[in-house]
């Protein structure tokens, strides 16, 4: 393969092609990096915040270049679009405000107090960020401001089906007045990209995909000593307690299912519910389903577009098919109509078996895994019951026990109670299992790649 050719999933269009490139030309930008980071790193943190202020105005002053190039490339809603730029804008804002105290000296004492000390956040170079399709804009983003806030480089390798997005956000750092260099994306193919991580100038790896993407990444990277921060994915559970708001648990988790078109990461999946309400919710939730407006994104009044891909569509279709024969039943959806577009309705499978995709898998799509509990200590059971551990929920009129079944019990580095959203910008973001491991948000992501550094003064 010499070249990426991105399709419009919504049309099966051809959109671009874009030539891949060499190795030569791949280590050359990692060097120009290299090099804009030596002079990056001796500005100060005020000194950087300038930068980040004009990319997140580029950002808003693109916003709707971006949303439909978004739409057109992965199949995303164009008000989607529209909140990704906007959170995109916030996180630069984020990290240009809150970066200076973040990653402020520390200031401390050893030999019992007698003698000062001062630990320093030093940048420690360029960092390789490999990102997937779901989130074109946001995925990179998060990334690249708190590292260049931190004082190091970041080299994009992007998902091929948003190589255009990549570009422009490219094309947006350097017009706000970013370093050439210092920031760059790369069209590459799998072998080359093992490549870059081998290579000296690359001194932490991050990445967002499959668990099993994130496990050859996090083993080749950790062979060349490479530091490495990896989301995952998941099968996130919400679970629907014997007290739950049921109108509200059903509302909030058909949007939870179906954001972004159901390929988040963090989006609800599992939907874990109690014996004593489990046909109240089944039956409105699957009424909402039934109700989904699936069409064109670009249009107000859809609620559902296509799935990113023919590769992503088929691999839902094989899903569904499986866990059907594994013992599911399947309540509404299930039944994708021929092209043109890759699009799959809104899908709510029930009784559904560990073994199964729709109980072990990620399922990365509008399909709804609806799981009985005998009462609320087997609904947690079920939760935890998961390779992975990214987010999750919980309904409940009970706050209080809301909160120590997330605090104590859910095994997930992000628990949503009575609530839906992806991420935002002042609470960490990350899991732990399979699905990895490292904080981004919340300033934590702005220390992963920085070197605590201990200076002893006499």
């Amino acid at each position: 393969m010499t070249s990426i050719t991105t399709v419009n999933p919504a049309t099966d269009e051809k959109l671009e092609t874009y030539e891949l490139m060499g190795e030569d030309e791949a280590f050359a930008r990692i060097e120009a990096s290299h090099m804009a980071f030596r002079d990056w790193r001796l500005k100060s943190h005020d000194e950087r915040a300038p930068y980040l202020q004009a990319i997140a105005k580029g950002l808003r002053d693109n916003a709707e270049a971006l949303s439909a190039l978004m739409t057109h490339e992965t199949g995303k809603l164009l008000r989607d679009g529209r909140m990704e730029v906007e959170l995109c804008a916030q996180i630069f804002e984020y990290s240009a405000n809150q970066g200076p105290k973040v990653l402020a000296d520390e200031e401390r004492t050893y030999e019992g107090g007698k003698k000062r000390g001062i630990v320093t956040h030093a940048p420690i170079g360029v960092i390789y960020s490999i990102q997937p399709w779901n989130f074109p804009i946001y995925q990179p983003v998060r990334v690249l401001a708190a590292n260049l806030m931190a004082g190091n480089g970041v080299i994009l390798k992007h998902a091929s089906i948003c190589t255009g997005s990549g570009l422009k956000l490219l094309e947006i750092c350097r017009e706000a007045g970013l370093p050439e260099g210092l920031f760059d994306v790369l069209v590459i193919d799998h072998d080359t990209s093992d490549r870059i991580i081998e290579h000296d100038l690359i001194r932490g790896v991050t990445m967002t995909g499959s668990d099993a993407a994130g496990r050859h990444i996090g083993q080749l990277a950790s062979k060349n000593l490479k530091k490495t921060v990896l989301e995952l994915g998941s099968n996130d559970a919400f679970l629907v307690l014997e007290d739950a708001d049921i109108e509200l648990a059903v509302k909030t988790c058909v949007m939870g299912r179906l954001f972004n078109n159901g390929e988040t990461c963090v989006s609800a999946k599992r939907f874990v519910v109690t014996e004593a309400v489990y046909d109240a919710f089944v039956e409105g939730f699957v009424a909402q389903m039934k109700a989904v407006r699936i069409g064109d994104p670009t249009a107000d009044e859809t609620q559902l577009g296509p799935v990113s891909s023919k590769d992503q569509f088929d691999t839902l279709v094989e899903q569904v098919q499986e866990s059907l024969d594994g013992g599911a039943d399947l309540l509404c959806g299930g039944d994708p109509q021929d092209g043109p577009g890759q699009y799959y309705p809104a899908t709510v499978l029930a009784n559904c078996q560990p073994g199964t995709p729709a109980y072990d898998d990620e399922l990365f799509g509008p399909v709804a895994s609806i799981i009985k509990a005998r009462d609320d200590e087997d609904a947690m059971r079920i939760a935890n019951d998961s390779r992975y551990g990214l987010g999750g929920g919980i309904f409940t009129r009970d706050e209080d026990k809301a909160i120590r079944l997330a605090r104590d019990h859910f095994d997930t580095g992000m628990v949503r109670i009575n609530n839906f959203g992806a991420a935002d910008p002042n609470m960490p973001f990350g899991g732990v299992k399979n699905s990895g491991y490292g904080r981004e948000h919340g300033g934590f992501g702005m220390k992963e790649f920085t070197n605590a550094k201990a200076i002893f003064l006499p």
